[in-house]
């Protein structure tokens, strides 16, 4: 059974940091590529990042770029996004998620399997 189970996240003010961890189990984690897509109330689940299997290629959102990074740790089978400069507009539920292809993709049909979600709210 496959489990992706994800920790962090929490309020913080305006320009502070969080780290979020997702911690896979029941796939070969080395194969896979693996993202974060967000949802704020009221709107569609969008891409924030992705990171290929040995970390040698990452893919952000224009929204997120310069202040967050994808990151993961092969042997502890576990992918983490730190997210730096925090805005009000970053507040949503976070997901982390496995893709079906070895590519950077930005689409939510093209990943399988999803984190429980984890929430995060940036006050100004």
């Amino acid at each position: 059974q496959v489990q992706l189970v994800q920790s962090g996240g929490g309020l913080v003010q305006a320009g502070g940091s969080l780290r979020l961890s997702c911690a896979v189990s029941g796939r070969t984690f080395d194969n896979d590529y693996m993202g974060w897509f967000r949802q704020a109330p009221g709107k569609e689940r969008e891409f924030v990042a992705a990171i290929s299997t040995n970390a040698g290629s990452t893919s952000y959102a224009d929204s997120v770029k310069g202040r967050f990074t994808i990151s993961r740790d092969n042997a502890k089978r576990a992918v983490y996004l730190q997210m730096n400069s925090l805005k009000p507009e970053d507040t949503a539920v976070y997901y982390c998620t496995t893709s079906k292809y070895w590519r950077l993709t930005t689409y939510p049909r093209e990943y399988d399997y999803w984190g429980q979600g984890t929430q995060v709210t940036v006050s100004s």
